[in-house]
């Protein structure tokens, strides 16, 4: 087996810009499964990957059901790729194994009794949620939209056989958030192939799904995610077209109208060349969201999306993975997001979780003369931006999205972040710079860190203990460390600002003392940030740019100057480079090399500002820094560092608020940065 997929004979007339075509994925499909197959033998031997060491899914002690749900998934997630293949030819081969043969046999050894390798049922196990009612989900999506893969060839006592423990775990109890979606197909395809189900539990499913909706396209679980707007716009699509349509039409168009209007901004979370956005969780799953783009295809509207330029960032993002050497582990695709890293991945995963990253591949469920398939590749609205910045701002989520026309990147900024966790809680997130995590020694990468030097803390009191006497847990060796935001508040754009709030310690002692409050302005490559500082006793913070990984052990170049009116630092390797410009507020400009953080490579080295106060009641500062960054090798231009020609600060300003700024940048825009009744207008 190739070390990675390679694209053959690409067609650069209809695909100029990735060459890949509908052969292309059906190659690449193969390509995958030959990988996963490695490991099965025979028709007959179930499919298990290696078990992955480290926190993922199942520990040495586990018992055999965890064994058995590791299995399961491998089984039903390589089957996104399988049912596709099967669909368009049924005597689809990979390494000497008819597929349709080997998923028809172990499928229904899944689901009857007596088999080495069946699922328990849900009775057989303490009444709680599984992993098999997730897979469920997966499989009868697959099976809803193109039955003719294996369950039309079961024989009606096989069916029936099997439909006992498919029944048992559709009416399970399931988890409170996207997993009814799971329920809802599940129990749907028993219904609509003459199977009883209790029609009032699907009912109360599908009112759920339906509240968890919250606008511009976006439903809430535990927080906005891509995992969750990819399930809840492809499964709840197919399950429209195959059937809700019919049975539940109501529900249904709340769904349609939901996907539809996400079409308006999908394409903004992308980079030029497709890349996909490191953000949120399961960031093994990667490319999971890019199967709306396939979906897109399947809405009554199918006028949405350019079909040229769905395609092209379909599969610009595919094939941002499969082709590097890294991307696999065991030939399966790693636990991380580039390489296999086992900081960067949830304990609910295992060796088989990637697999779902091949959502986008139902594409090939489209028939052949699509306009998915036949319209010429394009670059959609990349094509009108050249030099200048686009921004995407969704109140509802809570999200704005940059698109930098100088440098093909995009950029997601979270505002609705309830918990301090680096796959939510950055300032900003790169389709080229992913995330790193966090440094408890200073110097997070896009993040503000924050340590308290209040000699309370230091000792370890409770800061409340000299005006209650009651005591509660503070430990001054922690204190050392420092901490990220601990939750994000978003208060929306006012003339092209955008406000938000970062809490830098849990309550009940963030009140109005721990808080920086956050203002943005795009410009082109980067933001400038204003950012107001309410800290109210002694503290030390840091301000990190995106992280560099050091490719192939090489470590980044660092470079810094100052002028008298801003410092300014820069780091770069080949093909990408970053500028750290501090105008107002900060002690120094440093930079760190961080060991097992980054998402590409061991070591990184991030850019940071840093100040330390030690005032007893420390005063409300303006931190005002720009932030760069290019995907080339060209030098800093004087320009470019010093996008800034004027800054004015108002104690008070028009607007009677305290301590705003009036930017001027060089071609002589102003921005008016003013924090008025910020803390009423917060949303979470």
């Amino acid at each position: 087996m190739k070390k990675k997929f390679e694209i053959t004979d690409p067609d650069l007339e209809l695909s100029p810009l990735t060459g890949m075509t509908r052969k292309h994925y059906i190659e690449c499909a193969k390509y995958l499964l030959e990988g996963a197959f490695s490991h099965v033998d025979s028709l007959d031997q179930h499919m298990s990957f290696p078990k992955v060491p480290g926190k993922t899914y199942p520990q040495p002690n586990a018992p055999e059901w965890r064994y058995r749900a590791a299995d399961f998934e491998a089984l039903e997630r390589t089957f996104t790729l399988a049912g596709p293949l099967i669909h368009i030819d049924p005597e689809t081969t990979v390494k000497g194994i008819n597929l349709r043969e080997y998923y028809s046999l172990q499928f229904y050894r899944s689901f009857t009794r007596g088999n080495p390798n069946s699922i328990p049922l849900p009775e057989e196990l303490p009444d709680s949620n599984y992993q098999f009612t997730c897979e469920f989900g997966g499989l009868f999506k697959t099976l809803l939209l193109m039955p003719d893969t294996i369950w039309t060839g079961y024989t009606e006592g096989q069916k029936n056989e099997m439909v006992e423990c498919i029944s048992k775990w559709a009416h399970h109890r399931t988890t409170q958030n996207n997993w009814r979606i799971f329920n809802i197909i599940t129990l749907s395809f028993l219904k609509k192939y003459g199977y009883e189900i209790d029609d009032e539990l699907l009912k109360n499913h599908l009112l759920w799904v339906a509240s968890y909706h919250s606008g511009n396209g976006w439903y809430l679980e535990q927080t906005y995610n891509y995992y969750s707007i990819s399930l809840f716009i492809v499964y709840t699509t197919i399950w429209n077209r195959t059937f809700g349509d019919e049975y539940y039409p109501e529900i249904g168009e709340i769904i349609e109208r939901s996907a539809q209007k996400l079409m308006e901004s999908l394409p903004s979370f992308f980079g030029r060349d497709g890349y996909i956005n490191m953000w949120s969780r399961s960031i093994c799953y990667r490319t999971w969201v890019s199967g709306a783009f396939s979906a897109a295809f399947m809405l009554k509207n199918t006028n949405l999306l350019d079909p040229g330029w769905a395609r092209r960032l379909c599969s610009g993002s595919l094939l941002q993975f499969v082709t590097r050497e890294d991307f696999y582990y065991n030939e399966i695709p790693s636990l991380g997001f580039y390489g296999k890293k086992e900081y960067m991945v949830q304990n609910y995963s295992c060796s088989g979780s990637p697999f779902l990253m091949f959502l986008p591949f139902i594409c090939l469920a489209l028939p052949e003369d699509s306009p998915f398939w036949t319209v010429k590749e394009n670059d959609g609205f990349w094509e009108l931006l050249a030099g200048k910045s686009k921004k995407v701002v969704l109140d509802n989520p809570g999200l704005v999205l940059i698109n930098h026309g100088k440098t093909g990147t995009s950029e997601i900024i979270p505002g609705k972040v309830y918990y301090d966790d680096p796959n939510y809680s950055k300032l900003s997130y790169n389709t080229h710079f992913p995330w790193e995590d966090h440094n408890p020694d200073g110097g997070t990468a896009m993040e503000y860190g924050f340590r308290s030097l209040d000699p309370r803390d230091l000792r370890g009191d409770d800061v409340n203990f000299y005006l209650t006497g009651q005591m509660l847990d503070n430990d001054a060796q922690e204190n050392q460390k420092f901490t990220i935001s601990q939750s994000m508040l978003y208060n929306g754009v006012v003339d092209d600002v955008l406000y938000r709030q970062a809490i830098m310690r849990k309550p009940p002692n963030n009140g109005v003392g721990y808080i920086i409050d956050l203002a943005e302005i795009t410009i082109p490559g980067g933001v400038i940030r204003v950012d107001r500082t309410r800290l109210a006793f002694e503290y030390e913070i840091t301000l990190g740019h995106y992280g560099l990984p050091h490719i192939n052990g090489m470590e980044a170049i660092v470079d810094r100057f100052e002028d008298g009116c801003r410092k300014v630092i820069t780091a770069t390797i080949p093909g990408r480079s970053l500028a750290l410009i501090a105008y107002k507020g900060w002690d120094q400009l440093e930079s760190v090399v961080h060991s097992n953080r980054n998402a590409e490579a061991d070591e990184s080295t991030v850019i940071f500002a840093r100040k330390k106060r030690l005032d007893k009641n420390p005063p409300m500062e303006l931190l005002i820094t720009v932030m760069l960054h290019k995907m080339d090798d060209s030098a800093w231009t004087p320009e470019e560092l010093n996008p800034i020609k004027k800054i004015e600060i108002a104690e008070v300003t028009v607007n009677y608020s305290t301590l705003g700024a009036s930017i001027t940048l060089s071609d002589n825009h102003t921005y008016k940065v003013d924090f008025k009744d910020i803390d009423g207008r917060r949303r979470c």
